[in-house]
């Protein structure tokens, strides 16, 4: 287990909390191999009934380390980040989320395969992958159009424009925005909320709510990676990842 995720189970309840703040939780290799294991395990355990993800520090998840991106293979067939985002993409229980900064990158693009998102009104969302010289991923080449539709997509996930709380809401890829120092309150609310009801039930529906697009969101994602781990090759790419890690 990576140091930088911390997982604690109570009862029904998993609690998975990204613990990288000196980094802006940016995520490694070793954190989505944690992230992977601790959902499989929650998948397989019949106790749990909700899972929910958090960060420490003012940023919830400034994206993938860019560091990462350097070391070639990124999006291999084995590769951590894809087995993660098969994991989630296919995960079966309720996923609740907490938003209480920015959330770039795969910070935003997870946030599209959980049920339930509560945001700060300090949050933000941003998906600069073409900034770097890369794609879309985690399937948000289909999932954020039909959020927003094509032509707003295009300015989130092409030209990168940031997208506040309240649109976040009006779209639907966040469920609330409560002030800051209520996001601790209406996420143990919500979770409470979905802890009272009855367990089958809630997964037999989910995977109803699921089921026309689950695999279609698989495929999409694996297209993706196959794209993605192609630009990553190109100079463009090394060129822009250079300059903005020269940037931080």
């Amino acid at each position: 287990m990576s140091s930088s995720v911390q997982v604690v189970q109570q009862g029904g309840r998993v609690d998975i909390r990204l613990a990288r703040p000196e980094r802006k939780n940016a995520l490694t290799g070793e954190m989505y191999v944690a992230l992977s294991d601790a959902l499989q395990a929650a998948s397989a355990d019949a106790d749990v009934r909700l899972v929910l993800i958090r960060s420490d520090g003012d940023v919830f998840c400034a994206g993938n380390d860019l560091h990462d991106f350097l070391g070639g293979g990124f999006f291999r067939e084995d590769a951590p980040v894809l087995r993660f985002l098969q994991t989630v993409a296919g995960f079966d229980k309720p996923l609740l989320v907490a938003v209480q900064g920015a959330a770039v990158g795969i910070g935003t693009t997870l946030l599209l395969h959980c049920d339930l998102v509560i945001a700060s009104e300090r949050a933000f969302f941003k998906m600069p992958f073409v900034q770097l010289g890369l794609a879309p991923e985690a399937g948000s080449s289909l999932l954020v159009p039909e959020l927003v539709g094509q032509r707003r997509a295009f300015e989130l996930l092409v030209l990168g424009d940031r997208m506040e709380p309240a649109e976040a809401l009006r779209c639907g890829l966040v469920n609330q925005v409560v002030a800051p120092e209520a996001l601790e309150e209406a996420t143990e609310a919500m979770a409470a909320r979905v802890m009272a009801l009855p367990p089958g039930a809630v997964k037999a529906s989910r995977a109803l709510l699921r089921r026309a697009s689950k695999e279609a969101v698989l495929e999409t994602i694996r297209l993706e990676a196959g794209v993605f781990q192609d630009l990553l090759t190109k100079p463009e790419a090394a060129e822009a990842i250079g300059a903005a890690l020269r940037r931080r």
